[in-house]
């Protein structure tokens, strides 16, 4: 149904785990990752929530709690195309400070089973609450020896700030994914490996590409009906870290990833569900690898996990 503004529609609600680093962290569990999430949540059943769904789907939670805010909440519009529109609140996400940041938690775990890696989303360097926290982690993991990937998730908030900006806040990482969108807003390819090893962008039906100085490797989408897109971003990461963190081949880690973000939006919902193929009949799931180490921000309400949308 159509929005009507300042009147009432009748719709379909309903409540779910989400989030960018709560999904991406469910999705690499479901490639037989092991991975770790650091979020903070607030003192609430949402919280609670939240972490339960992500234990239940493999993921360790690393978790700081707030007495004052909220656990993070998106409401999030899905239209009869698929494509969202989203409303977020980071609520005790705001709070995540870099004194509370500590890669100790997960890292006996991590470096224990092979390359470690940090995830961090781009939410955690866009909110200036957060934006200390998400660069200390980034030092850290740098200082560890560990491969490290961001994703900006929002072309909106990336220009408030300016690509300049964000762009000075990525010295060393690794892989930057982001949409085609967002690739434009910091100024597309060329600038942004100015500032970073690689990156990957994705073009939704017309699938990715994987730029770097030395030329780009291309993936195409498989054919498939997008129920809602919510969440395939996520789903996409995961399944290229997964493949990536395993044997480091950029053709074979962008084929993966394309397959694992075409088969989340061909369904309802921003978590693995129980098949494992498209609809095309591409399979997503990739070799058990090394692991993962995911950061940051959270949101839930319509999001259940850790990091924020």
């Amino acid at each position: 149904m159509p929005v009507v503004q300042g009147g009432e529609a009748t719709s379909r609600i309903s409540l779910v785990p989400g989030g960018a680093g709560g999904n991406t962290a469910a999705w690499l569990a479901a490639h037989a990752v092991d991975v770790s999430l650091l979020a903070r949540i607030g003192n609430d059943q949402a919280g609670v929530t939240a972490r339960g769904a992500l234990e239940s789907a493999g993921v360790r939670c690393v978790f700081s709690v707030d007495d004052v805010l909220p656990t993070g909440v998106v409401v999030v519009l899905v239209d009869a195309s698929g494509e969202r529109t989203m409303f977020s609140d980071r609520g005790a996400n705001t709070t995540f400070r870099a004194e509370g940041v500590s890669l100790d938690d997960a890292a006996n775990a991590v470096e224990a089973q092979g390359l470690p890696h940090l995830h961090l989303s781009g939410y955690v360097l866009l909110d200036a609450g957060s934006r200390a926290a998400g660069l200390a982690a980034l030092a850290e993991a740098r200082v560890r020896g560990w491969t490290t990937s961001v994703d900006p998730q929002t072309a909106e908030l990336v220009a408030e700030v300016g690509a300049t900006e964000f762009l000075g806040w990525l010295g060393g990482v690794d892989l930057l994914l982001p949409n085609e969108v967002e690739a434009e807003a910091l100024g597309g390819p060329d600038a942004i490996l100015a500032a970073v090893e690689q990156v990957v962008v994705t073009y939704g039906a017309d699938g990715a590409r994987w730029f770097t100085t030395e030329g780009d490797v291309r993936a195409a989408a498989p054919s498939v009906h997008c129920i809602d897109s919510t969440g395939a971003g996520d789903a996409f990461n995961a399944g290229l870290l997964a493949s990536w963190l395993t044997d480091g081949d950029p053709a074979r880690a962008l084929h993966a990833a394309v397959a694992a973000g075409s088969a989340a939006a061909a369904g309802l919902g921003t978590r693995p569900r129980l098949w494992t193929e498209t609809p095309a009949g591409h399979r997503y799931a990739v070799r058990p690898g090394r692991t993962a180490y995911l950061g940051w921000s959270f949101q839930r309400g319509v999001r259940a996990a850790a990091i924020p949308s």
